[in-house]
């Protein structure tokens, strides 16, 4: 999972198939520690995957890039919704926030590209209506 514009040798990857998660980082010190895990929080209710949570992303230093790719279900998504109205979210203080993100439909994953660490250590696929209703 390459992040364009970065030397793919300096990427650290990880990933939990079983929940259809990865991030890939570029960082001057990235933790051993650092990786993904299933949460035991709540999804919020239009989650489209399941939560995850980012391990030692408070550790992360010098962050460049971090890419953050969820599978989703698309049947999950509300009647009328458009499938391009998917986002990572990711829970902050104030809940969960949508990130800016970039849908593929064909292969049902939606993926957000930051250059510092997120806001949050938890992350999941959601229905972003922001524009219509608030965050997801």
């Amino acid at each position: 999972m390459a992040i364009p514009g970065y030397d793919p040798d300096a990427v650290a990857e990880f990933a939990l198939e079983s929940v259809g998660a990865r991030v890939a980082v570029v960082a001057g010190v990235v933790p051993e520690t650092f990786g993904l895990e299933k949460s035991a929080r709540d999804p919020p209710v239009d989650a489209l995957s399941r939560p995850v949570d980012l391990r030692g992303v408070d550790e992360l230093r010098a962050v460049e890039a971090v890419r953050l790719s969820l599978t989703y279900d698309p049947s999950k998504l509300p009647p009328g919704a458009s499938p391009t109205d998917v986002a990572v979210a990711v829970e902050d203080d104030d809940g969960w926030a949508p990130l800016e993100s970039t849908v593929d439909l064909e292969a049902t994953t939606v993926e957000a590209v930051l250059n510092d660490r997120p806001p949050g250590s938890t992350i999941v696929a959601g229905y972003d209506d922001s524009e219509t209703t608030g965050p997801v």
